[in-house]
C-alpha cells in the first residue's frame, strides 16, 4: 500500500465537511484505488458528534498539517550494523551496496543508535597500521570467524588477543616479541622460536599443524586458517568490533516525523554526508543525504467543502492537491498541475459525494446513508437553505429510505442544540470561518438551532467572548448567526461595524443584536451583502 492520501474539510469543520470526508474516502477505498483516509483539522461539533455516534462512526483522524516530513523523502536505507559485528563484515556490506552509500549507522543490541561508520572510517583505521601493527583486545569469536580458523588445544580463559602483529617470511629472519601475534607457514623452527619467546598467539596460515609442536606450544594460542599470511593479517586487523571504530559524539541525526524545512536548515549547519533517522521509537531506520532533500515526496490530499487557503490544513503549499469537491465559489487555493474538481452549486457537499456513489454503480451501506443523508439536512438546515436545490432533497430522500430513517426527525435531533446549555466559546467556534473582504476582516460564527429566542440568557457572555476575539485578531466586523430552524431566519449578535450591518440588512442593532428573517445562508445571504458595502 503507498502512502496515504488524505482528505479533509477545512477548519472548523461542520457536519458537512466531516460527513463528506469520511463518505468521499470510503467511495474511493471501495473502487480499489489507493488507500484514501478521512482526516479532519478542527474539533469536532456536538452536532456532529452526535450523528457519528447515531450511525455508528468514528471521527476522522486528526491532521495537524500537511507539511513535508522526513517519513516522505525517498531516504537511503543501508545495512543498520549492530555494534558487535566486524569491520570486515562492515566493508563487504559497504562494498556490496549502491555506490553512493559510503555510511552506515551503527546500533546497539536494542536497535537505538550507536554511532555512524563510514568507508573513510574504515580506511583511516587500517592506515594506522603502516605505522603501528599492534592491535587491541580482538575477541577470539570474531578472530575465528574471520580467519575461517581452527583453534588447537584448550584456549582456557582467553577470550579476545592484544599484540603486535609479525610476520615470519621463509627464509628472513624476524625478530620475535614477547606478547606478539605470530604468522607463519609450514616453519617448524620459527614456530618453536615463536613459543620461546612468549608470542601470544601462532596462527598457521596454509599449512597443517605439527601435532609435535603442539605439545611444545601449551602456553601459546594456535590457529590454523587456509588464508596465506598477508591476507590472514588484514582478516586479523577487520575483526575488531565496529563499535571500536565508528563515530558516536556529536551524531546529527533526525526523526521520521520531523519536517524537513527544519532539517533542510540543520543540514546547512553541518557537513556530513550522512544522518541517521529513527522511528517514534528511536529505533534506526534509514539514513538520509543532501541531495534526498532537493526533490522531496509531498503529501497528498483531497479539498472537501472548501477551496480556500484560509480555511485548508496548514502546510498546504507543500502539499499536492489531487482533487478537490466543493460546492462554494472558486477561492485562493492554486495547485501545481491541473488536478480533478467538481465544484457544484448545491446545498451539501454531501449531495455531490452522494452523486459520485450513484455514478459508479455503488450503494452505500445503510449506515453510510444515514451518515450521507444527515450530512445534507445539516447544511441544507433541513432543506430551508437558498442553497438548496431539488437536488439535495431527492438524495437525502434516497439515502434516508435506505437507512430507514425519518428526515424530519433526524433534523429535530440535529438542530436540538440548547444555547443555554452549551459553552459560549465552543458555540462561537464550532463553525467559524474568516473572510478578507476589500481590505476588511470579517469573521463569522454559525450555530443553527431550535431556541434561539433563549439568546437573552447568555447574550452578554457571547459579546464578551466575540469582543476579546475581535480585539486580538483584528477584525473589523465579528458577527455570531444563530440560525433558527423554526423562526426561519438568524438572530445576529455583532460585534464591530454595527451600522455596516444595519444598511446592508435594512435592520436596527440593538444591544449587540438583530434578527433577519430569512437569513439562513452565510456564504449565499451574509458575505454578499457585507461584499457589496465593502466592495
Amino acid at each position: 500500500m503507498g502512502e496515504p492520501i488524505y482528505i479533509t474539510g477545512h477548519k472548523n469543520p461542520d457536519t458537512d465537511s466531516i460527513v463528506a470526508a469520511i463518505a468521499y474516502a470510503s467511495l474511493r477505498n471501495a473502487l480499489g484505488e489507493r488507500d484514501y483516509r478521512a482526516a479532519r483539522i478542527g474539533l469536532v461539533s456536538d452536532q456532529t458528534q452526535l450523528v457519528l455516534d447515531k450511525f455508528g462512526f468514528e471521527a476522522p483522524a486528526y491532521l495537524h498539517n500537511v507539511r513535508t516530513q522526513v517519513r516522505d523523502l525517498a531516504f537511503d536505507r543501508p545495512p543498520i550494523l549492530s555494534s558487535a559485528v566486524t569491520i570486515h563484515h562492515a566493508w563487504d556490506l559497504l562494498r556490496k551496496n549502491d555506490a553512493h552509500i559510503e555510511s552506515m549507522p551503527v546500533t546497539d543490541e536494542e536497535g537505538r543508535l550507536f554511532g555512524m561508520l563510514t568507508s573513510g572510517d574504515i580506511a583511516a583505521y587500517e592506515m594506522g597500521f603502516v605505522e603501528d601493527a599492534r592491535v587491541t583486545g580482538i575477541p577470539l569469536f570474531n578472530l575465528l570467524s574471520n580467519l575461517d580458523g581452527q583453534i588447537f588445544g584448550d584456549s582456557g580463559a582467553v577470550s579476545e588477543i592484544s599484540g603486535e602483529l609479525t610476520v615470519a617470511l621463509p627464509g628472513v629472519e624476524t625478530e620475535l616479541q614477547k606478547g606478539a601475534i605470530v604468522l607463519l607457514g609450514n616453519q617448524p623452527e620459527v614456530f618453536r622460536a615463536a613459543v620461546r619467546a612468549g608470542s601470544s598467539c601462532v596462527i598457521v596460515c596454509q599449512a597443517d599443524v605439527d601435532r609435535k609442536l603442539l605439545a611444545e606450544a601449551e602456553k601459546t594460542l594456535v590457529i590454523s586458517t587456509p588464508y596465506d599470511a598477508y591476507r590472514a593479517a588484514r582478516l586479523i586487523i577487520q575483526a575488531l568490533p565496529v563499535s571500536r571504530i565508528c563515530h558516536t559524539e556529536n551524531l546529527v541525526h533526525f526523526h521520521l516525523n520531523d519536517y524537513v524545512d527544519d532539517v533542510r536548515e540543520a543540514t546547512l549547519k553541518t557537513r556530513f554526508r550522512s544522518y541517521p533517522i529513527l522511528d517514534e521509537n528511536d529505533k534506526v531506520v534509514g539514513a538520509l543525504s543532501r541531495y534526498h532533500l532537493l526533490r522531496p515526496n509531498r503529501k497528498r490530499v483531497v479539498l472537501v467543502d472548501h477551496n480556500e487557503i484560509s480555511q485548508s490544513v496548514p502546510g498546504l503549499e507543500q502539499a499536492e492537491i489531487v482533487e478537490i469537491i466543493d460546492h462554494h465559489r472558486l477561492a485562493d487555493v492554486q495547485t501545481a498541475a491541473p488536478v480533478y474538481m467538481r465544484n457544484e452549486p448545491v446545498g451539501s457537499t454531501c449531495t455531490i459525494v452522494t452523486s459520485m456513489f450513484q455514478e459508479n454503480g455503488i450503494m452505500p451501506s445503510p449506515k453510510l446513508a444515514g451518515l450521507l443523508a444527515a450530512g445534507i439536512v445539516s447544511d441544507t438546515i433541513l432543506f430551508k437553505s437558498p442553497t438548496c436545490t431539488e437536488r439535495d432533497r431527492i438524495l437525502a430522500e434516497r439515502m434516508a429510505r435506505h437507512a430507514g430513517v425519518s428526515l424530519e426527525q433526524l433534523g429535530k435531533e440535529i438542530f436540538a442544540v440548547s444555547l443555554s446549555t452549551h459553552d459560549p466559546k465552543e458555540l462561537l467556534f464550532s463553525d467559524f470561518k474568516r473572510f478578507q473582504i476589500a481590505g476588511h476582516s470579517l469573521g463569522i460564527g454559525q450555530v443553527t438551532c431550535l431556541d434561539s429566542l433563549t439568546v437573552n440568557d447568555c447574550r452578554d457572555k457571547f459579546v464578551s467572548i466575540m469582543e476579546k476575539e475581535r480585539s486580538e485578531k483584528g477584525y473589523d466586523l465579528l458577527l455570531l448567526m444563530l440560525t433558527d430552524v423554526l423562526r426561519e431566519g438568524t438572530e445576529l449578535l455583532v460585534v464591530g461595524e454595527e451600522e455596516t450591518v444595519e444598511q446592508a440588512f435594512n435592520v436596527a442593532v440593538v444591544d449587540h443584536s438583530a434578527f433577519l428573517p430569512g437569513v439562513i445562508s452565510r456564504k449565499k445571504q451574509v458575505v454578499p451583502a457585507l461584499s457589496v458595502l465593502w466592495g
